[in-house]
């Protein structure tokens, strides 16, 4: 049984390597068009070289999984820049990066931001989060990254005063997307609205993958536990190319549960490998702490040391 952690975004262990380089509206909106479109494609493209380094830097230290920052691209979907196609400007850079992913069949994803939610009753918040979905398949194409198995995670979103019709509504409006999108998407619980269980049952309706969050999953639930649903949640990904994936984070002190720590506390992690060592199946892990990379590196070697746990290398491990 194989485990494999991946982090979120940025690298601390690289000088001057933000991916998400960004401006604001209001600064943008001072410039004028040749200047904003200057800043613009120097932003892209600074983004654009440090991911690569982040990618260089993860297949040097063995860590397969990575979060692309849904910033890549600055105000992408903002009507102000309407009609700029970086994808064509910066062909050659997402390709590297897109190389890069493949000749190291690095596990990628990406996770639109909290404002892309696809059931809500309002129109133009359902056509505004098709647009920024729309922008993250774009970056895939843009690297050559076609193939579907390079997912998108999603909230359900909101209640709405009515949890059913509100599911029934994501039901609707996520069969309604294009194939390009719906493919990609797979479905998270959180921590407030919707539970592991709700998410699991959706899934299972919808045939796409569910990602488990750990952490959700104890702010919301109904006293389910993870041991009687792990194995249903991972057979969510019996059709995919890659194993499940999990999002891992621990609290970051009692009073601010919800919050995460900068660092994996290693009883809780390994209390979940024990509940997930009965399902016998590999999972990858992505781990969701404030010290990005340098957290993964801590618990790798944390883990080194534990009974039942044999390390690969910094970002593997074979769960005995």
């Amino acid at each position: 049984m194989i485990i494999r952690l991946g982090y979120v975004a940025m690298t601390l262990n690289l000088h001057d390597c933000s991916p998400s380089s960004t401006v604001t509206v209001t600064a943008f909106k001072k410039l004028d068009e040749e200047a904003g479109k200057f800043r613009l494609k120097k932003l892209t493209l600074k983004n654009l070289e440090n991911t690569r380094r982040i990618l260089l830097y993860n297949q040097a230290m063995n860590i397969k999984l990575y979060r692309f920052t849904s910033k890549l691209v600055p105000l992408a979907t903002h009507p102000l820049i309407e009609g700029w196609d970086y994808a064509e400007d910066f062909r050659e850079e997402f390709r590297k990066i897109g190389d890069l992913v493949k000749v190291n069949d690095f596990r990628v994803s990406a996770h639109p931001d909290h404002f892309t939610i696809i059931n809500s009753p309002s129109e133009d918040v359902f056509n505004d989060a098709v647009k920024d979905l729309d922008y993250h398949v774009k970056i895939y194409e843009a690297m050559g990254l076609e193939d579907y198995k390079y997912k998108l995670v999603l909230h359900v979103g909101g209640l709405y005063k009515d949890k059913k019709s509100s599911l029934e509504r994501f039901k609707k409006n996520f069969e309604s997307l294009p194939d390009r999108i719906r493919r990609r998407i797979i479905i998270e619980n959180d921590d407030k609205s919707y539970s592991a269980y709700d998410v699991l049952e959706l899934c299972r309706e919808l045939k796409t993958p569910m990602v488990l969050d750990v952490h959700h999953h104890k702010c919301v639930n109904n006293g389910e536990k993870l041991e009687d649903m792990l194995e249903e949640i991972f057979g969510t990904w019996d059709n995919e190319a890659f194993p499940p994936k999990i999002h891992f984070s621990s609290p970051k002190s009692e009073k601010d549960f919800r919050s995460h720590a900068d660092n994996i506390d290693l009883n809780e992690f390994t209390e979940f490998l024990e509940i997930a060592k009965k399902t016998g199946r590999d999972f990858d892990v992505m781990l969701e702490a404030k010290n990005k990379d340098s957290a993964l590196l801590k618990l790798s070697e944390e883990l080194e040391g534990c009974p039942g746990i044999r390390r690969i290398n910094n970002g593997e491990f074979e769960i005995i």
